[in-house]
This record gives structure tokens, sequence and C-alpha cells, in this order.
């Protein structure tokens, strides 16, 4: 995870510093105030709040990666002088957790020459690939208990959504959990507001399997119900494999640490499409900014500026398409209000500049809450008629004539 004692460290010496290369990667801390100097060349593949608007400004280099290789760092990253991040204290054996958030810090280790890591005190641990040994770390620093639990508190925050939010949420996943997840499914929900909210709406099924990015909550109550078993899994049976736990309360974090269930592993590794490809049943669950009417996804820019990235939503995606018995599913709110003009995210085109995350060729259906519409087996003419069918109501004959007035066709 995030070293913010270390980064702060850092981020103090800018003045003495010119031309230090920084690889993050999801950060929470604010390297952007200091992109105006000559200190850092930032470069990440995902953004978030803090780094977005240095993107935009070009102070801040934005890499796009979507699909990842078991133990190898992106094309024209690395290798680095040093990895600074955050462990547990070593256990009796001397190892080390990465706690709730392994990312590619195993990755990162074996590419550094150098280790410095910040102790966290309340790190959890888990199974699977969460661990370093304390030889390998060649600096050790005390973390500040005070800042960690304000960026833990923040976490818990983000749990919160709005009322209308809360709404379509819960229309999506109802949808989601009774018509397109089976019992025995392999289960990956993205970390957007409605993919993250699903858990909850799974109470009915049995057998499934759980193999997916960054954890959201509501899987413990699954495992303890029953729900999740994890047993008709095609890796890793028995087992709930991420490589990150983020949008969970403190109290659902201490039910994890030490629980035999969870596995924690390098995000390439969870992320890589020949993994993923052993699932026979995998179902991706992935957010979208847009879809346009031909079905193609774009999760993770508004128009040409990054907001967020691709992550593994390309790879899952692709993957579940291909599975045996799996099922790539894209969610989105219909609409937005935006200067008191209500707007369709269901689009003719992509906007101008903005990327497709996920082709159409690997979307089989798309959910709004106005329904589902099946991309899977369908012609261009059928797609178009099953999204315009699940935009929002106001938006309807607008898209439909604009649909009508570039293909040519009677819809």
């Amino acid at each position: 995870g995030m070293p913010p004692a270390l980064c702060t460290a850092l981020s103090d010496r800018a003045p003495e510093l010119q031309d230090v290369s920084v690889f993050h990667f999801v950060s929470a801390y604010g390297w952007s105030t200091f992109a105006e100097g000559r200190a850092f060349r930032q470069l990440t593949p995902f953004c978030t709040n803090v780094d977005r608007d240095a993107v935009r400004a070009g102070a801040v280099e934005y890499l796009p990666f979507a699909l990842w290789q078991a133990g190898r760092l992106p094309h024209g990253v690395g290798p680095f002088d040093y990895t600074l991040t955050t462990i547990s204290p070593p256990d009796a054996g001397g190892w080390c957790s990465f706690g709730n958030s392994v990312w590619m810090n195993p990755t990162f280790v074996d590419n550094s020459r150098i280790v410095v890591a910040e102790v966290d005190e309340g790190a959890i641990r888990t199974g699977g690939g969460n661990r370093v040994h304390v030889d390998r770390i060649d600096r050790l620093v005390a973390a500040d208990g005070v800042v960690r639990g304000k960026v833990r508190d923040a976490m818990a925050r983000a749990l919160v959504r709005s009322e209308d939010e809360t709404a379509v949420a819960e229309v999506i996943c109802t949808l989601v959990g009774m018509e397109l997840v089976r019992d025995g499914d392999t289960v990956q929900m993205g970390t957007g507001a409605i993919s993250a909210a699903l858990a909850p709406y799974l109470t009915h099924r049995r057998e499934l399997g759980i193999h997916t990015e960054l954890l959201p909550g509501g899987i413990v109550d699954l495992i303890d119900a029953g729900v999740v078993t994890g047993r008709k899994k095609g890796t890793h049976p028995g087992k709930v494999v991420a490589t990150g736990i983020a949008l969970v309360s403190r109290e659902e974090l201490a039910r994890i640490d030490g629980h035999p269930s969870f596995e924690l592993y390098d995000f390439t590794y969870t992320d890589d499409i020949d993994v993923l490809a052993k699932e026979p049943r995998l179902v991706a669950v992935n957010n979208a900014m847009q879809v346009d009417l031909t079905g193609q996804a774009n999760g993770e820019s508004i128009g040409p500026w990054p907001y967020t990235g691709p992550g593994g939503q390309t790879a899952f995606a692709i993957a579940a398409a291909h599975a045996e018995d799996g099922r790539s599913v894209i969610v989105l709110p219909a609409s937005y209000v935006s200067g008191g003009e209500r707007r369709s995210r269901i689009v003719l085109s992509l906007d101008e500049g903005a990327p497709v995350t996920v082709p159409r060729s690997a979307v089989d259906y798309v959910v709004t809450e106005w329904g589902i519409a099946t991309m899977r087996g369908k012609t261009l003419r059928q797609r178009i008629g099953e999204l315009l069918a699940v935009a929002h109501p106001d938006c309807r004959p607008q898209l439909k004539e604009e649909a009508q007035r570039l293909y040519g066709w009677g819809l």
C-alpha cells in the first residue's frame, strides 16, 4: 500500500532533487502537488482524484496499459532504484504482509535495487502471495498511525452513496444477481459504484467463487452464509482471490485478517488473462462511463482525459466472454443530469477522444436501471434495439433518430 510517511519525506526533498522518476499506481498520495517543479517525473497507469488534474495539465504522464502478465512490469516501466511500500511487522519467521493492498508490490520488489518499507502495525495478513521476507527489506521506517487511520477512514467513507446512486445500484444489482449470475459461477466485481455494491444481491446463490481485482465489501458475509465456497473454481479452489481490499469498513477488514479463505496476489497475476482463462464460468461485472449503441464500453475516461484507467477490466471482460460458460457484463446508470439537463450514458458514439476499454466483441450484456440489453449473438441492428430499450426513456427518441440518421435503417 501507499506509505504516507515515506512519500512525505521524499516530497519534502523536492527543492534539492531533479528528474527523479516516480511510478505510482492508484495513488492516494498527492504527488501532483509537486508536478510543476523539476524534482519528479511522474508516470501512472491508473488515475485517482489526487492526480487527474495533473494528468490533464500534462504534468503527470499517463500510461494506458490493460493486459498484464504475471511477474512482469508494463513495457517502459522499471527496473527501479527504490521501491517504497508498506508492510506489517515481521512474524516469528521473518515474514511481512503487504496488508490489504498487494497491488504490484511483489513485482516492484523483484525489480528494485533497494526496498524501503513503512511498518504499519495495523496491517492485516492474508494467504496467497501477500508476503515478503524482512531480509529483502533494506530500510524499515515506523508508520504514522494517525495518517494510516485517516486513510482507512477515507476508505470507509467511500462506501457512502447518494440516495439516487443507491436506488440505481439496487435495481441494477438485483437484475445482475437474479438473471446473470448463476450457482457455481466465479464472479469478478469491478470497483465502480454499482459493481462494488453487488455482493448483498447474491445471497440466494450457492457455490460461488470469487476471483477479482479489488475486493469490495460484503464477501465475508457471503462466506459465512455458505454462498461463497469456491469449490467449483478453476484455480485456487476454496479461496477468495484478489489483489487488494477496498471500500470496506474497519470491522470487515478485521474479519478478513487471518481468515483462511482469503488470498491476495500480485496484480499482474490476478489480472493475467492466461490465469483468468482457466476459469470456465467466469462472470465479469464491470462499470462503464459510456456505452455506444454497438456495445463498445468506455470505463476509464471523460472524453480524452483519463478518470481512472483500464486496470484489469479489459482482461477480465475478454476472459469472461471467451470462457466456456462465462459472461461479460457492463453496468452503468442510463443517464446523468448536468446543468439541469438529462444526458444519456448510452450514446450513438463515444465522446471524442474517449478510449474503448472493452470492445463490443467482449461485451455480452449491458445492464442499466431500465433493464438488460443482450449483446451476445446479436447483429448490429439488434444491438442498437437492445440498447435503446435500456436507455433512459427521455433520451430514447433522440438516440433513435441519431441512429437512423447514421445507419439509414428503420429501427
